[in-house]
């Protein structure tokens, strides 16, 4: 695949016509859904022009936005629940070329269907990693899209939270340069928690605590199984122009089978299961001085992901809080990393990095 293929470096070639009436419609109306809507109505009160919003869904309902966006939020929130499918699949349908469809869903149903809308000349912003961050198929199928139709993914929001790390890697490879490995602390989650665990409280309540500030995706495991960080080097190799495959990114989870079989509504006090494992890894990581971080990359020869202990003096080890830290090696970065950090987690930084990438689409 090429990486000039990659999402973000083709510039829309709708016709002016149709990008003076984009319009924008909202899949999802969770933590990242609900900033989002928030977001929208700060730029506009700031004066920023911005495509109207037609409609908004979630799994209970499709509503029509109108001029108070909040109230249309509000009733799809409050809507009565249904068996858990998206709705808006028809209003989707309706979207024209030029339109702008924002996924801040995590479904893989509406992940498949970002190919189709790109075909079709409809822009496509993502917080969902599933485009480029699952199956290879679909992810060469939206680049193929993207090339017949000139339609525009915007998908910053998937890793990094709207840092300039996609942007950054797909600059290097389209000015010529080549990368050899990228390795970095991917979640936000994770490094939140790896930053905090110090022993003096169990691992189990500082990851009820990630959860509730909404640090994690809605299901923690999905973060500790290290998931969320295969598919974050998937995105990032693909954007590379390495094709990887789910199976070749290596992980290696940190929940053990008792937590793996508890059903949802007993996670919480299943949580505990992680206390003694993490316990017993941090005192590893003490009698090597070192600390805690858990860790993704690839190079030419494949992917992993793991818990591994740093030294203090490792371009990983340090950060705060929901940092990211990226190092990319290259042609142009081979005796020392470009390194790229900040927070990355959290609905608001990722809701502003999808109004970034509408507003890249409306310039």
């Amino acid at each position: 695949m090429s990486a000039l293929a990659g999402p973000g470096l083709h510039p829309s070639r709708t016709r002016a016509g149709a990008a003076a009436t984009r319009r924008l419609a909202l899949l999802g109306t969770g933590a990242v859904g609900s900033a989002f809507v928030a977001r929208y109505r700060l730029l506009q009160e700031r004066g920023l022009s911005l495509p109207p919003v037609l409609w908004l869904a979630n799994s209970r309902t499709v509503l029509k936005a109108g001029r108070d966006l909040e109230a249309a939020l509000a009733l799809a929130n409050a809507a009565p629940a249904r068996t858990g499918e998206l709705q808006g699949w028809a209003e989707a349908e309706a979207l024209r070329a030029g339109d702008v469809l924002v996924d801040a869903t995590a479904s893989e149903l509406v992940a498949n269907w970002h190919p189709e809308w790109l075909a079709r000349g409809v822009n496509v912003v993502t917080a969902n990693k599933l485009g480029h961050g699952g199956l290879l198929a679909r992810s060469q199928a939206i680049c193929d899209a993207q090339a017949r139709t000139g339609a525009s993914y915007g998908d910053s929001a998937t890793v990094g939270a709207g840092l300039p790390l996609l942007r950054s890697l797909r600059g290097l490879v389209a000015g010529g340069d080549h990368i050899h490995a990228v390795e970095g602390v991917l979640s936000g989650s994770l490094a939140w928690l790896f930053n905090h665990y110090d022993g003096s409280r169990p691992f189990s309540a500082l990851v009820a605590e990630a959860a509730s500030a909404g640090y994690t995706e809605p299901d923690p495991r999905v973060d500790l199984s290290g998931e969320d960080v295969r598919r974050k080097l998937l995105i990032l190799a693909r954007a590379a122009g390495l094709p990887l495959e789910i199976r070749q990114v290596r992980v290696e989870s940190l929940v053990p089978p008792a937590l793996e079989r508890a059903p949802a509504d007993a996670l919480v006090p299943a949580l505990g299961e992680l206390d003694a494992l993490l316990a017993g890894r941090l005192d590893q990581a003490r009698a090597l001085g070192g600390c805690l971080r858990f860790v993704g990359s690839f190079d030419g020869e494949g992917a992993q992901a793991s818990l591994q202990v740093l030294p203090p003096g490792h371009p990983l080890a340090a950060g705060a809080g929901t940092d990211n830290r990226v190092a990319i090696r290259s042609d142009r970065y081979r005796d020392q990393p470009l390194l790229i950090q900040g927070p990355g987690a959290g609905a608001d930084i990722t809701a502003a990095a999808l109004l970034d990438d509408v507003l890249r689409m409306a310039a």
